[in-house]
C-alpha cells in the first residue's frame, strides 16, 4: 500500500514577486488620491466652462447657503432729478436671517438727529426718536417684491434673484479696492419696474456679497448705496432688531 502524502505550497515568493506586490499594493494606495485629483480637474473644468453671469450666481449662492448675518457701514445717497439735488444718509445696517425670512435694522446717525429703520413680520418701521414717532408701513402682498430688492447681495440666492429679475453680467469695476462683478438687474413684475426699472449690482466675486447698489427710476431718481467694513455671519445682538421707542410713541400708518 502507497501513502500519498499532500503536502501545502511552503514557496516563498521570489525578490520580482515581492516587487510585483509591493508595486501592486501602491497602486492601490494611489488610486483615492488619483480620484481625488481626477474630480478636482473635473470640477475645475465645469466652472471654467460657466459663463462669468454663472460664476457670479454661484458664488452668491454659496453664502446664501450659510447666511446667517451681516453688518455693514453704509453711504445713501438719494438723487432727484427734479430739484437736481442729492441727500445722503450715513449710519450701519444689519442683516439676519430668521426662519424664511430675511430682516434688516438700520442706524442712520447722520444726518442727525437719528433715525432708524426695520424690516421684520412684513412692515417696514421708520422711528424718528426726537418727535418720538414710528411711521409704519405694511408691505402686504408686496412683501415678496420688497424683499427681493432688501436681499440683493446680503442672504437672497442667484437663484431667487433670477426669478424676479432678468440679470446680465457688465463686466468689472473698482469699488473701494475691489475688483467687483458689475450685474444690471431688470425687474419682470411691471409693477415694479414702475418703482425701479433697473439696479445695478457690484459683488465682491470672493465673499459674494453686495459691496455697491445703485437702483434707478423711471423718472431719473436713483438711489446709490455703498458698504464697507462688512462682516459676515458674526453674532449681532437681538436688540439691534428692536425699536428703542417710549412709552409716549406715536405710531402713525400712512397706507392706513
Amino acid at each position: 500500500m502507497r501513502l500519498y502524502v499532500i503536502v501545502p505550497d511552503t514557496s516563498f515568493p521570489t525578490r520580482s514577486g515581492c516587487e510585483d506586490r509591493a508595486a501592486s499594493w501602491s497602486r492601490a494606495a494611489q488610486l483615492p488620491v488619483i480620484l481625488w485629483v481626477f474630480c478636482l480637474l473635473i470640477a475645475h473644468s465645469a466652472w471654467a466652462q460657466q459663463t462669468p453671469l454663472q460664476q457670479v450666481l454661484s458664488r452668491i449662492d454659496q453664502t446664501a447657503a450659510s447666511f446667517r448675518t451681516t453688518q455693514a457701514s453704509f453711504v445713501w445717497d438719494q438723487y432727484q432729478k427734479v430739484v437736481d439735488e442729492t441727500d445722503t444718509q450715513k449710519g450701519t445696517v444689519y442683516f439676519r436671517r430668521s426662519g424664511d425670512e430675511v430682516q434688516m435694522a438700520a442706524d442712520i446717525s447722520d444726518p442727525a438727529p437719528p433715525k432708524y429703520v426695520l424690516f421684520t413680520d412684513s412692515k417696514v418701521e421708520v422711528y424718528q426718536p426726537k418727535i418720538d414717532q414710528v411711521t409704519r408701513y405694511n408691505t402686504g402682498k408686496d412683501r415678496s417684491a420688497f424683499e427681493s430688492f432688501l436681499v440683493l447681495g446680503f442672504g437672497g440666492s442667484g437663484r431667487d434673484m433670477l426669478k424676479s429679475f432678468a440679470v446680465s453680467y457688465i463686466g468689472t469695476d473698482k469699488v473701494d479696492g475691489v475688483d467687483a462683478a458689475k450685474l444690471e438687474l431688470v425687474p419682470k413684475s411691471q409693477k415694479v419696474r414702475n418703482t425701479f426699472d433697473h439696479i445695478w449690482l457690484w459683488i465682491d466675486p470672493s465673499r459674494g456679497v453686495s459691496v455697491q447698489q445703485q437702483l434707478f427710476a423711471p423718472s431719473g431718481d436713483y438711489r446709490l448705496a455703498k458698504y464697507s467694513d462688512i462682516q459676515l455671519n458674526q453674532k449681532i445682538p437681538d436688540d439691534r432688531f428692536k425699536l428703542k421707542t417710549t412709552g409716549k410713541t406715536k405710531i402713525v400708518s400712512p397706507q392706513g
